[in-house]
């Protein structure tokens, strides 16, 4: 029996592919929706970016339809499209719903539906809207097709018990042998001895020998920064590594990702010579306004976006500047590195279309970004480039994303088991006592 999928316009802002995504199924999409994508297509987000992209597709089930107008478009997966028009009044009355409210409108072309016996599913990413449609009998979900189970997200490292003498071996011959499928590429093993728990070892599992290897950078202190726990041991290991590529680092407030991220992108273009340069960017998410609406120049604006990554190349600075007793202030030697372009800070929106190489690039928060997003940004690595994501998906300030459908996680998921890509969960809080008290209790 076919269901009829009755989508909201923030379901084909998100992935306009999801017109495409119900096989053997009707698709309907009330007129408000194309309203409303005729007015995002101005838009130069993603968002608009989006919207244009499912005006063509609707465009091009039109004119390859050779049916009769109105009774919608065949799609190639065996559903049909069709969009919904005219909505009886005493329709509005009976539910208690306004008509003057184009969520109401979308709703009630889904009730209509209903009423007449149809099996229906409203798709939104509204949380409200969902709420709407279970008030009025109907059947309402998430659209899933990007999302991934966060509870059971891959943290990138679990733990082995092991002997006293397994551990010491691992030492002196430096491998340890795992069974076949055990491990995903680059991910780490904390060796424990079972006797006496304070006996441990930590490995990383290299997929071309099947065996857990030694950490190579075990002891490193990045530019004065110095690994504090396991978990930061571990992602200072994927993030000096050159054969690793692609780097995520998940964890809540306080627990270092960006800190390290940054404190390696320098070691690495500083110490190593290993990259031209580090390209640091975060998505702009305050409140739903653009970079656009602040005054001054691109580096004005982004500098009151850029505080936090202001506050770690501080915080790192000052780390260097105690260690060798230098005078040099801190702000100076920021605005130098800048200047000199070994630091770039740059907008997400200005991302989009760039080829990127030979440069270590850190994306903060990247949480807040689709799935589509993240793929934009990494495609845009140039030859010899690393990226590396952070954020916490616990803080998310985009409406329509959740811990569960935004890009960072679903790169998580969908990128283990690849030799280039690496990943920590960071869940250790680092910064003050205060901030893990307060990341543990509020």
């Amino acid at each position: 029996m076919r269901k009829t999928f009755v989508l909201d316009t923030n379901v084909i802002l998100h992935n306009p592919n999801s017109l495409i995504s119900f096989a053997d199924n009707v698709v309907l999409l009330p007129i408000e929706v194309l309203e409303e994508l005729d007015r995002f297509k101005r838009n130069h987000d993603e968002k608009g970016r989006n919207a244009r992209i499912a005006i063509r597709m609707l465009d091009e089930f039109r004119s390859r339809h050779r049916g009769k107008p109105g009774e919608g478009f065949p799609l190639d997966n065996g559903g049909l499209l069709k969009i919904a028009i005219g909505i009886e009044k005493d329709i509005f009355e009976k539910s208690g719903l306004s008509a003057s409210i184009a969520d109401n409108r979308r709703l009630i072309a889904a009730y209509s539906l209903k009423q007449k016996g149809e099996t229906v599913i409203f798709v939104t990413k509204d949380i409200n809207a969902r709420i709407k449609a279970d008030a009025l009998g109907i059947t309402s979900v998430d659209f899933e097709k990007q999302k991934v189970d966060f509870e059971h997200l891959y943290s990138g490292w679990h733990t082995i018990d092991a002997g006293k003498d397994d551990i010491d071996n691992f030492y002196q011959s430096r491998e340890f042998k795992v069974r076949e499928n055990e491990f995903f590429p680059n991910e780490f093993a904390v060796l424990v001895d079972q006797e006496n728990p304070k006996h441990t070892a930590i490995g990383r599992y290299k997929e071309e020998f099947g065996i857990l290897m030694p950490l190579i950078f075990n002891k490193s202190n990045v530019v004065s920064i110095k690994p504090r726990n396991r978990e930061q041991v571990m992602a200072v290991e994927l993030l000096l590594n050159d054969d690793i590529d692609l780097v995520t680092l998940v964890g809540s407030a306080g627990t270092g990702k960006t800190l390290l991220a940054i404190a390696a992108g320098l070691h690495k273009i500083i110490k190593d010579k290993s990259y031209a340069g580090l390209l640091i960017s975060r998505p702009v998410m305050p409140l739903g306004r653009d970079i656009g609406y602040l005054p001054g120049t691109k580096e004005e604006k982004l500098e009151s976006w850029m505080g936090p990554i202001y506050d770690n190349l501080e915080y790192i600075f000052n780390a260097e500047k105690k260690e060798k007793a230098t005078q040099v202030k801190t702000k100076a030697q920021i605005e130098k590195f800048i200047k000199e372009e070994i630091i770039e800070l740059e907008a997400m929106t200005f991302m989009r279309g760039r080829s990127i190489p030979d440069r270590f690039i850190i994306i903060d928060e990247a949480q807040n970004m689709t799935p589509h997003e993240v793929k934009t940004v990494i495609s845009r690595a140039g030859s010899h480039t690393k990226i590396v994501l952070t954020g916490d998906p616990y803080q998310i300030d985009n409406p329509y994303l959740d811990s569960s459908s935004n890009g960072l996680t679903y790169c998580v998921e969908k990128m283990k088991g690849q030799r280039m890509f690496g990943h920590i969960t960071l869940t250790k809080s680092e910064r003050s006592p205060l901030a893990s008290m307060a990341a543990e209790l509020l």
